[in-house]
């Protein structure tokens, strides 16, 4: 099975980017055709940020979970692999639509800003730059989640501090047992001398 790994930074600027595209091909139509498609409803905003920090609290409880001592675990809620693996993945959902929407209400937003003079518009920007803040709080709701759902280093036979342990328990058996003598004196140690 292979391990998730983190999003790639440039993922999020070339979501946004496709995101600005797909706000600006939405605001071109609306100015040339009349249709009613730009902006969103402060309600619906206001869901996508609580549902942002809803992702967010969710991968806080998979960390505390992970990095509590098995001991002290009995205390707290038993998260299950299947419930953190779902968290990881929409953490990385949310954090990439937080990308994709937080671009593309700002493309609708640049593609109107020369109309707003216009009550209608003025109102289409606001619901942009909320939207925009909204998209914004999701996306670093889920980069932060995903942090939180990676899983602290495994103390196996690879990890720095086993091999630290290692290196030093190899010194100390060395010297055990044996009177060593000045360096001259090595060689009828080593023989038996």
């Amino acid at each position: 099975m292979r391990a998730a790994h983190r999003t790639r930074w440039w993922m999020y600027p070339l979501a946004a980017a496709l995101g600005v595209g797909g706000g600006a091909a939405t605001g071109a139509l609306e100015e040339r055709h009349h249709v009613l498609l730009l902006g969103l409803p402060w309600f619906v905003s206001a869901m996508l940020a609580v549902f942002g920090v809803g992702v967010l609290v969710a991968a806080w409880q998979v960390r505390r979970y992970t990095t509590t001592e098995p001991r002290k675990r009995v205390q707290l809620k038993t998260i299950t692999p299947e419930r953190a693996v779902d968290t990881l993945i929409l953490s990385k959902a949310l954090a990439l639509a937080g990308a994709v929407l937080l671009g593309w209400y700002a493309g609708e937003l640049l593609m109107i800003v020369g109309h707003l003079q216009a009550p209608y518009y003025r109102r289409i920007a606001v619901e942009c730059v909320i939207a925009c803040a909204a998209s914004l709080i999701d996306m670093v709701c889920g980069i932060i989640g995903e942090g939180f759902c990676q899983l602290p280093p495994s103390e196996g036979p690879e990890h720095p501090k086993i091999e630290q342990r290692r290196n030093g328990m190899r010194g100390e058996r060395r010297d055990r047992g044996v009177a060593w003598k000045d360096d001259g004196d090595d060689e009828t140690a080593a023989h038996g001398r």
